[in-house]
């Protein structure tokens, strides 16, 4: 006789279970679909908003020359690589770039990864072993943390932007053996605030430690033609590991890694994404390279940038909603979080000013501590002004009805 199939049980069930638990809090999201291009004025599922949350800063991602950089490279050189960078996969487009981004961040060379988080992640753990110490601000952001945790290194936290207490980690593990390596962002994406890189420069060279800088929401904002904070707080030769993104305010995709020679020839032997994952299509490639002509040759993009800036903080400001500086950090950058606290409230009200006509993403815990959910609003160079206006009539009408405002 045949023998009944038993029946199995689910081994994902508790996926489920804390996917009903999110939604219980009211905190469970879906992803939105963008239907057109990435521009202040888009379409998601149907609907045409004014986008507060993209990272487009600079308005790049449109601009004729990348596209016309992209399509040419695309003819001539076909659409992928083919091999990861060490067997088969380097092409002359690849070192043009890392040259370029090399010269532009004033560095003697550059490794390009296929994302900002891949970099992070990858030039830590590659560099940093299980006898080492890491001194990282608490607000890192998450690649900076994985990567962390992936050197086996000793992590060790310093409360945000306090230099006292970085202090305190470098001098309780001055006298052991093991490499220190001091890490912040340049901007913290959910605050937009700025890092404390003048001090912790001068702290790394007082204790003998890397200095290294996440620079992803820096590069293309801030300093001279957008080369970062860096620049911006004009400690050139003093940072040793220079990581940007090339999928912000460049406008396209990927990550970088700039530093000495001998850091860069490293990480072509022992950065795991970087031998591991097939390199960028050359058309991604080009359009970088022409991304970084703009920034050049367009300076007007990042006056325009932080002319909105200026204009919409006051003005969120001017309406009553917390922007920062109260229990949280003060925002210094085109990033202007509204703060909004619990994760609930905060996701209702970026489904009504969807349907009001603005998309402003809700962010709560994880990626936010717990009772400081806000929805993040970047600004960017081709905001017009009647967009910014009408969004503001948008946050103000909804953040009455909901009150989060007072009348």
């Amino acid at each position: 006789m045949p023998t009944s199939t038993p029946t199995r049980t689910n081994p994902l069930s508790f996926l489920t279970d804390q996917l009903n638990h999110l939604k219980a809090k009211g905190t469970h999201f879906r992803l939105r679909v963008l239907e057109d291009e990435q521009a202040p004025g888009c379409t998601f599922d149907g609907k045409q908003v004014i986008n507060l949350a993209s990272n487009n800063y600079l308005g790049l991602t449109t601009h004729p020359k990348l596209r016309a950089a992209a399509m040419e490279a695309t003819r001539r050189y076909g659409v992928g690589s083919g091999a990861v960078r060490t067997i088969a996969g380097t092409m002359k487009i690849h070192m043009q770039l890392e040259e370029q981004i090399a010269c532009f961040k004033n560095a003697e060379a550059c490794v390009v990864f296929q994302s900002g988080f891949a970099a992070n992640a990858g030039t830590v753990s590659a560099i940093l072993g299980k006898d080492d110490f890491i001194i990282s601000d608490e607000l890192n952001h998450a690649s900076i943390i994985d990567g962390a945790r992936l050197s086996r290194a000793r992590i060790l936290v310093f409360r945000h932007k306090d230099l006292a207490h970085a202090e305190e980690h470098l001098a309780s593990v001055k006298s052991q053996p093991g490499r220190k390596l001091v890490i912040t962002d340049g901007v913290f994406s959910m605050d937009g605030d700025t890092g404390a890189l003048p001090g912790l420069c001068d702290l790394a060279e007082k204790y003998g430690a890397i200095m290294m800088v996440d620079d992803a929401h820096a590069s293309g904002v801030l300093g001279r033609n957008g080369r970062g904070s860096i620049d911006h707080f004009k400690v050139h030769g003093r940072v040793d590991v220079q990581v940007g993104t090339l999928s912000k305010a460049i406008g396209v995709l990927g990550g970088y890694v700039c530093g000495s020679r001998d850091l860069i020839d490293f990480l072509y032997h022992r950065a795991r994404p970087f031998l591991f994952s097939t390199s960028h299509p050359p058309s991604v490639a080009a359009a970088c390279i022409a991304a970084f002509d703009v920034l050049e040759k367009e300076p007007e993009r990042i006056e325009k940038l932080w002319e909105n800036t200026r204009f919409f903080k006051k003005e969120l400001g001017n309406l009553g909603f917390n922007i920062g500086g109260v229990n949280t950090p003060a925002s210094e950058t085109p990033i202007t979080p509204i703060i909004i606290g619990d994760g609930k409230l905060t996701m209702e009200f970026s489904r009504e000013l969807f349907k009001e006509g603005v998309l402003g993403t809700g962010i709560a815990f994880p990626t936010v501590p717990e009772g400081k959910a806000r929805v993040r609003t970047i600004m960017t160079a081709t905001h017009t002004r009647e967009q910014l206006e009408q969004a503001l009539d948008v946050l103000k009408k909804v953040g009455k009805r909901m009150g989060i405002l007072q009348n």
